[in-house]
């Protein structure tokens, strides 16, 4: 009996490839196609969700599918995955754990360096023909500046690595205080110490809103915030009267709280942000990796073959051995 797969949104070729390869044993639905996506869930036992970052595997849609046995993430977080619900029903949640590490990381100080030294208006004012505002520039350099992580994980930890080839002084904050060569303070104290504070941490009850109004006035005014997690991890209206008083030098996201933003969001045409719009996983080798890595472990569960065990996150609550 063949395994049906229903993809919610599209994948690399390269992992595409993968399934059509298995086109004697699996069939492909497609959620983003022209038959309606309860049509298909209502006439075919669906036995794997694949998804990325919008899909919901929601209980409405596991209701939909009895026969589920594998949801899936092309990535590393599951905001859009209910795993506790998943869990209840005996299904595996895989994604890719790891997988993004070195390009969130580069990501990250890209966005450090450009608030750091200005360089998104410099390059905008040579673009204007405006050469001469090299005579009003006002930057500054990494070297020599303290670094705050706030999630000292897979990301954390390249992030940190990268910082202290640039000669930046390195401290952290995280609740479980892994071990590492870095200075371990308390959030506190890292939020007053550093020059730049950067979060890479899930979005869960209790980090939600974790930078809000009094964690953002314990900052250095000349400090700057990066967020290349999850939006939800910064209380937005807090930032943005944070940058209107001064309270803070500047922000710099790969995320929002709510995404796509309004048009007339404040905070992407503030003149002390540099916002991108969710890219930083969207390199052409991490998209690849990531979802090659998913698909490959979704085919063995299928096939009762052996996935790489980190991929499947619920594995400790379903009691599998590795």
């Amino acid at each position: 009996m063949k395994k049906n797969v229903i993809l919610l949104e599209t994948i690399a070729d390269e992992a595409l490839a993968l399934l059509e390869a298995e086109k004697e044993n699996i069939q492909i639905f497609t959620a983003y196609g022209s038959v309606p996506v309860d049509q298909i869930l209502a006439e075919n036992p669906i036995h794997a969700v694949i998804t990325r970052g919008k899909g919901q595997v929601n209980p409405k849609l596991m209701d939909a599918c009895p026969d589920l046995a594998v949801v899936a993430r092309c990535g590393v977080g599951l905001d859009n995955v209910d795993v506790k619900e998943a869990t209840s029903r005996n299904i595996k949640v895989v994604n890719a754990p790891g997988s993004n590490s070195g390009t969130i990381a580069e990501h990250a100080l890209t966005l450090m360096l450009m608030l750091q030294r200005n360089l998104y208006e410099s390059a905008r004012q040579v673009k204007a023909g405006n050469w001469e505002w090299r005579n009003q520039f006002e930057g500054d350099e990494l070297n020599g500046k303290t670094l705050g992580i706030l999630g000292m994980g897979n990301i954390g930890k390249r992030v940190a690595k990268i910082a202290d080839a640039f000669g930046m002084n390195v401290v952290y904050w995280d609740k479980f205080q892994p071990e590492t060569p870095y200075q371990y303070l308390p959030l506190e104290e890292v939020l007053s110490s550093s020059d730049i504070i950067t979060l890479h941490l899930p979005l869960l009850e209790d980090t939600k809103n974790l930078i809000g109004s009094e964690e953002l006035k314990k900052m250095q005014k000349h400090a700057i915030l990066i967020n290349t997690a999850r939006g939800g991890l910064v209380d937005h209206d807090a930032l943005l009267e944070a940058l209107n008083n001064s309270e803070i030098a500047g922000f710099g996201a790969d995320v929002l709280d709510v995404e796509p933003p309004s048009p007339d969001n404040p905070l992407t045409a503030h003149p002390k942000t540099i916002i991108t719009a969710h890219v930083g996983s969207l390199t052409a080798t991490t998209y690849k990796n990531m979802c090659v890595s998913t698909v490959s472990n979704v085919l063995a569960i299928l096939f009762n073959k052996k996935p790489q065990p980190e991929s499947i996150f619920n594995r400790r609550e379903l009691n599998l051995t590795e």
